[in-house]
């Protein structure tokens, strides 16, 4: 039996795909939704993991470091939220999958300030594939995090996308040269 795997689709919402999103990465991000979404058939039919971790913001929350640094965006029960294009109806047709699953995060890392990790480790997942954006930003800290934690990385380049190409070809190569990751 092939060992588990997870794939985390991070923040793939309307806030940060859709052109009227809040916070925006445009087209880059919208071109990658049919690699996305086939990847997550192709880890659901493989019995994997499609994990889904997902900013949360409260408006303007004074004691939150990115409201200085950014507009308000994903925040909670509103359109900004919700995943991007066809992301969000494979998700409400598997939300009774027990290996599909969307949970909360506030920080940039998928892992900070969450019980990611130890999910992962009861699962004994070792090795996790990262798709969505930011590239620069939130798959950045997250690959960070994972490098930090000990997980075998894999950054599917065709799925990922940042505000800027310079900010996503930096964070592939750091991806490859700083972190070890595999890049396909």
């Amino acid at each position: 039996m092939k060992e588990p795997e997870a794939l985390l689709i991070i923040d793939y919402t309307n806030d940060f795909v859709d052109s009227n999103g809040a916070l925006t990465v445009g087209k880059p991000g919208q071109k990658i939704e049919p690699y996305i979404v086939n990847l997550a058939k192709q880890f659901n039919e493989n019995n994997q993991w499609v994990i889904l971790p997902t900013d949360l913001h409260e408006k303007d929350d004074p004691f939150h470091p990115e409201t200085k640094l950014f507009p308000p965006h994903n925040l909670a029960n509103t359109w900004g939220r919700k995943f991007y294009g066809n992301l969000q109806p494979w998700f409400e047709e598997h939300l009774n999958d027990d290996k599909v699953y969307m949970y909360d995060k506030t920080r940039y890392s998928s892992f900070a300030g969450t019980d990611l990790d130890i999910k992962l480790r009861e699962r004994n997942i070792k090795k996790i594939h990262l798709v969505g954006v930011c590239t620069d930003i939130c798959i950045l800290h997250t690959a960070i995090s994972a490098y930090n934690l000990g997980y075998e990385i894999v950054v599917h380049e065709k799925g990922v996308a940042a505000l800027t190409t310079s900010g996503n070809n930096w964070a592939i190569n750091h991806f490859k040269n700083c972190l070890g990751a595999t890049v396909v």
